[in-house]
């Protein structure tokens, strides 16, 4: 029932619905029996005024007798016409008149009303008395014209109109009431297929499908695919998509393996093709006074870049058993010490740069493989200094978060490009070749995507903020 929901817009709805049938059949009903109650009073007025009058029939005045009831006016007056052919009320005689109207009131109510001969009856206010409803009637009697006036109360239908009135409100807002818990009820147990169906992919959402075989364990229930229904439409529809998707990422993960097997067979089998020319190279070598300069020149390119396509053979293979099955030493590890001894080797290895530490006085142990996670680092050091120029300021640090260990390299250097941020920590993703500082070798692609993958086997977390000016890797490795 939150906002926004179906089954709120549903049980609003429905309870709106109700409201205006049970707001407009009340209305209708009122206005019905205001209308009964009034012919009623007009059908007691007729009779009252077509009895003989009390004086007539034996009874003294001011006593409505059986006329009406109580709180009858009763008025008769022989008439006459004036020169101008108006009537003229002679010798009026109140006959029946209720406690609290005099008898000169009725007379005036006569007067007044005597225009309404022959009309339909009317409502008017009777001075001591409220509203009342009056008929004026005009008969002859003896061979003299008699003009009669009879009123009863309106409280005879105002009152049980209010009354009614009433107990309509009541049963409406019962009824509303009502109509909101079982619209409530009834929605809710027909959209519980549906909230079932959307449980369902939630948790579908959540398997992690990026590794493995890509099996989806997760299906709607028979009950809740049955597509007699709409939701069973859906939840049939859910299932044979789901069969889809674990269809194709088998597929994927058979080609995958493939790839994978394809790459640690051929690295493994690279590597003694690759010893054997490097060994030959530098036995070769070792006459190089008597080669001819360009002969040993190409000699040394040889052996060059047999320990280069060595390098890369042995991170393909690194990479091949991280994918399968990664195998760690995991034991306390002093970080600290760790990255000190990192940054002691980068700066022998390239004093163009200005290496800075950011490190805590404290030692931080983490849980991890040592060898792996200096290789982590020292790749990070190393991505930093071949792609920044000579003078680029490189500061490692190391800090406690939230149960990790995190490690940053930090650079001032230009950055890495906005269109391969998105990839860098992927396969072979390699920036612009005019950014790569010349006179440290081309880079293999695979570094970042080493560390990626090592930290990734620590259940750890990687991360890069760059832009022009300040590049940052971030890696957070689970604390001993």
């Amino acid at each position: 029932m939150g906002p926004g929901t179906l089954s709120r817009r549903l049980v609003l709805r429905v309870t709106a619905l109700v409201a205006v049938v049970t707001v407009a059949l009340s209305m209708f009903t009122a206005l019905a029996s205001f209308q009964i109650l009034q012919q009623q009073l007009d059908s007691r007025l007729q009779n009252a005024a077509n009895r003989p009058t009390l004086r007539s029939s034996g009874a003294s005045a001011n006593q409505p007798g059986d006329l009406g009831g109580a709180g009858l006016i009763r008025v008769d007056a022989f008439v006459g016409q004036d020169a101008s052919g108006n009537f003229v009320v002679v010798h009026p005689q109140p006959t029946a008149v209720p406690d609290g109207v005099s008898d000169e009131t009725a007379v005036a109510l006569l007067v007044s009303e005597i225009g309404r001969v022959g009309r339909d009856p009317a409502s008017v206010a009777v001075p001591g008395a409220g509203p009342y409803r009056v008929l004026v009637v005009q008969r002859q009697v003896g061979g003299q014209q008699i003009i009669t006036l009879v009123g009863l109360p309106y409280s005879e239908v105002t009152r049980p109109m209010g009354n009614l009135l009433v107990m309509a409100a009541l049963l409406t807002a019962a009824t509303i009431l009502a109509a909101f818990v079982l619209a409530r009820r009834v929605v809710a147990s027909s959209l519980r297929p549906l909230n079932r169906l959307a449980a369902t992919a939630n948790l579908v959402s959540n398997l992690p499908l990026e590794r493995g075989a890509g099996q989806v364990p997760v299906r709607v229930a028979p009950g809740d695919a049955n597509p007699v229904s709409e939701v069973g439409q859906v939840g049939l529809a859910f299932n044979h998509m789901l069969d889809n998707v674990e269809n194709a990422l088998a597929v994927r993960h058979q080609s995958e393996m493939k790839v994978r097997q394809f790459v640690a067979d051929a690295s493994h089998e690279l590597r003694n093709p690759l010893a054997s020319i490097r060994g030959y190279a530098e036995l070769t070598r070792r006459g190089s006074d008597q080669l001819p300069q360009d002969a040993a020149y190409s000699l040394g390119r040889i052996e060059s870049e047999s320990d280069r396509m060595s390098a890369l053979v042995e991170d393909l293979l690194l990479l091949a058993r991280l994918d399968s099955e990664p195998t760690l030493d995991l034991q306390p590890v002093d970080v600290t010490e760790m990255i000190l001894n990192a940054v002691s080797d980068a700066r022998a290895a390239d004093t163009g740069h200005v290496w800075a530490l950011d490190l805590p006085e404290e030692p931080v142990l983490a849980r991890a493989d040592q060898n792996r996670l200096h290789q982590v680092v020292a790749n990070l050091l190393g991505n930093a200094r071949r792609h920044t120029p000579e003078g680029t300021r490189v500061e490692a640090a190391l800090r406690r978060m939230d149960g990790f260990a995190e490690i940053s390299v930090t650079d001032n250097g230009p950055g890495v490009p906005a269109e391969i941020q998105p990839v860098v920590f992927e396969r072979f993703t390699r920036a612009d070749a005019s950014r790569a500082r010349q006179g440290n070798g081309s880079s293999t692609g695979l570094g970042l995507a080493i560390v990626a993958a090592v930290v990734k086997a620590h259940g750890g977390q990687v991360g890069m903020d760059s832009r022009p000016g300040h590049t940052r890797f971030t890696v957070r490795i689970p604390l001993a």
